[in-house]
């Protein structure tokens, strides 16, 4: 047998009520996908009444859409669920290839971010593509907390525009693909995910991608000369392997946030140190799924935030290997805590125009 055939199955015999199909307040997805990105799949050529209707099932009264992009493409998304108004926010996005071309990427980034507000833009997205793949004209990897994106970052804070930030990746995305790495499986399917080897710290110019130490410590430089603008850390902000260090940084700078998108595999493993983590931060998360909108998708987040289950797959969908290979277990928030997730830091950040509380 080989070991890509091994699919355990637990005989725990454990209590199952069933997933809750809805949440235990209205929620907002604050992170999603529904345009032309890898991520979108089915729903890049989806219309306002089929996402009405996957929204409703599952009680989402908002989603945020991240695959704005700019110019005409923004505009295009943005009319494209116009029908169901404030209830979706489409965040633009950055043009990576350009910096390449100009020295003043920066300025010409925080020009276009303008234009994407006046266009209707309720946010930006940045891409992990900043700090392992976006070059300058000299072919140097642009680090996170370059200066030459200051610009970027201040005409958020003026223009009252979240940023919603992925750096990094798992960490052990950036450890070698051997026997002991804990996301073999999933690096062997996707091998463009895997950034190494390494490249000696401190030198831009040499091959090899920086470590994620390294990003992190970029991302929490660039934070802390922002004050003024509000951050949103992807999943569990781009460390959920290391919620000490998110914490820290929640602690030091109130203009950080996160979201949970994507990264209840890695939460849900560590139920007691997730659970006090979201609970001494309630104000500053927010949920988020980064799945196509579908109420199994929902769902499965919903039990993970709202019951105290045991055992189960976080991807069931996927099977087991599809992260590593483990079970996640509930979190049980209390409900003034799940309100503040679900729904509330959301409007506060970005649907302040949202009617309605729940």
């Amino acid at each position: 047998m080989r070991l890509v055939d091994y699919r355990p199955r637990s005989q725990l015999r454990v209590r199952w009520d069933g997933a809750p199909t809805r949440p235990a307040f209205v929620a907002i997805d604050a992170h999603n996908h529904l345009g032309p990105s890898p991520f979108a799949g089915e729903w890049a050529n989806r219309n306002a009444a089929a996402l009405r209707l996957a929204m409703e099932l599952s009680d989402i009264a908002a989603i945020v859409d991240l695959d704005g992009g700019q110019g005409v493409a923004l505009e295009r998304e943005i009319e494209r669920w116009r029908p169901l108004g404030a209830r979706v926010a489409v965040f633009a996005g950055l043009d990576y290839d350009m910096w390449a071309e100009r020295p003043d990427f920066g300025d010409e980034e925080a020009r276009r971010l303008a234009v994407s507000a006046a266009a209707g833009a309720r946010g930006l997205k940045v891409w992990k593509t900043l700090g392992l793949r976006a070059r300058d004209a000299q072919g140097r990897l642009v680090a996170i907390d370059d200066q030459r994106l200051d610009p970027l970052w201040a005409a958020a804070g003026e223009l009252g525009l979240p940023v919603t930030i992925h750096v990094a990746d798992p960490i052990a995305f950036f450890e070698p693909c051997d026997g002991s790495n804990e996301r073999w499986e999933e690096l062997r399917e996707h091998p463009d995910w895997h950034f190494w080897p390494l490249r000696p710290p401190g030198h831009p110019e040499a091959d090899g991608f920086p470590s994620f130490d390294e990003l992190i410590d970029g991302l929490e430089a660039m934070v802390e000369r922002h004050p003024e603008t509000t951050f949103i850390g992807a999943h569990v902000g781009c460390a959920p392997e290391d919620l000490a260090r998110v914490a820290r940084m929640l602690a030091a700078y109130p203009n950080w946030n996160v979201d949970l998108a994507a990264r209840i595999g890695e939460l849900g493993r560590q139920p007691y140190a997730a659970r006090d983590f979201i609970c001494r931060w309630p104000d500053r998360v927010l949920f988020g799924t980064d799945a196509p909108p579908d109420p199994a998708a929902w769902s499965v987040n919903f039990r993970f935030l709202e019951t105290r289950d045991e055992h189960f797959p976080y991807d069931p969908e996927a099977g087991p290997g599809s992260q590593g290979r483990w079970a996640i277990y509930g979190l049980g928030l209390p409900v003034d805590v799940l309100r503040l997730v679900y729904s509330d830091n959301a409007r506060r950040l970005i649907f302040c125009d949202l009617p309605g509380a729940e």
